[in-house]
């Protein structure tokens, strides 16, 4: 099945005789017993609803998964993986992560007792010297958020083969409509579903997706003690957007491949980073390990005034936190995605007064460029 119709067909709801398209929403905290020792399936809804039940199994098809765990959040999810590990275990984690995940693993992880190192997972060499007897697991944002650089998912998992170390990817910016890291070797896939999978910024949701059904248990077990769910209504958007997850993802990665060679030409840009233009370091690896670039721009500008007009002045593009919906949105890493990560940090990431981070939609691009050009004037 290709993913066009994996999206709107992977996954049929035949637990009604409604003859309802739309999978139903299961508003319910609690379902009754047939009798004692008896049950439909479908006990409480911290365990499972059929309505986010129906969301996981779609995932979990689209991203090639034995199953997909559904929380509230994209952190609620990471959270939840970083359970399975206990004091004393290593994670090694790409250093150009998005700064949510960088807070958990420095401010919580930590303090539970996990180790949390950091490498520049881009190169492959340097993944190698950093893995340790004690790396219980490694953690990989591709492309990264928000410099764009691209980890060689297979050679990574090579350099694991014999290790008891999982290899655990963000793949929040491609999508499984892009990118399918468990065919690279990926032992679980992570997503903040409510990006690109719901894709109108009109809701919260998280996913992991485990390789086998020996991780998915424990990773169930953690799910329902710590009770992080999403919620019915929640998961029923996230279907929803889903049905449209390839269309929005092709138009908006046109959009983006057009906006990218635009700014590459102004005077004002000094350096843009998007793995969709020939000359990115990684863009042969991305073609090889995924079938698109996705529409994520990040992009220096000269000075921080012109950075400051640019996120003031537009219009169309609005000036907001997230991604992955239909509407295009700008955002200032250094004071929204990577406040928390010191000023010191995120200078040696690159992240400064002068880089914006550009969500592309699906609106026309020429209109797009104008709105940016206007500000930029």
């Amino acid at each position: 099945m290709k993913p066009e119709t994996a999206c709107l067909h992977a996954v049929r709801d035949h637990s009604h005789l409604t003859g309802a398209v739309a999978a139903p929403i299961y508003q319910s905290a609690t379902f009754a017993h047939p009798a004692l020792g008896q049950s439909t399936g479908y006990d409480y809804s911290r365990l499972q609803n059929p309505t986010r039940e129906h969301t996981e199994k779609l995932v979990a098809a689209l991203e090639g998964g034995a199953d997909a765990l559904a929380f509230s959040s994209g952190m609620a999810a990471i959270a939840c993986l970083m359970e399975l590990f206990g004091p004393g275990d290593e994670i090694l984690a790409t250093d150009d992560l998005y700064g949510g995940s960088i807070r958990l693993f420095d401010r919580v992880s930590k303090k539970n007792g996990v180790i949390i190192r950091y490498a520049d997972t881009s190169d492959v060499t340097a993944v190698a010297a950093a893995l340790t007897d004690r790396t219980r697991g490694v953690f990989i944002e591709t492309p990264t958020n928000p410099m764009m650089r691209v980890t060689d998912l297979r050679g990574v998992k090579d350099l694991l083969a014999g290790r008891d170390t999982l290899l655990l990817v963000d793949n929040t910016f491609l999508t499984p409509y892009f990118c399918r890291p468990i065919v690279c070797g990926a032992d679980a896939v992570i997503h903040s579903g409510t990006k690109y999978l719901a894709g109108h910024n009109d809701t919260l949701a998280g996913f992991l997706v485990p390789a086998d059904a020996a991780l998915a248990e424990r990773l169930r077990f953690l799910q329902k003690t710590t009770g992080a769910v999403l919620a019915p209504f929640d998961a029923f958007l996230v279907t929803r957007g889903i049905k449209t997850l390839a269309l929005r993802m092709e138009a908006s990665q046109r959009n983006a491949l057009v906006i990218a060679a635009w700014l590459r030409e102004q005077p004002k840009v000094t350096r843009v980073y998007y793995t969709g233009l020939p000359d990115h370091p990684a863009y042969e690896l991305s073609r090889r390990q995924g079938t698109g670039f996705g529409a994520m721009i990040s992009f220096s500008v000269d000075t921080e005034e012109t950075a400051r007009r640019i996120l003031e002045q537009t219009e169309l593009i609005l000036f907001a936190e997230s991604l992955g919906g239909v509407e295009t949105l700008i955002t200032y890493p250094a004071t929204q995605t990577h406040a928390d990560v010191p000023e010191e940090a995120r200078a040696a990431r690159g992240i400064d007064g002068r880089l914006l981070r550009l969500s592309v939609g699906i609106e026309a691009a020429a209109d797009l460029i104008a709105d940016l050009g206007r500000a930029m004037a």
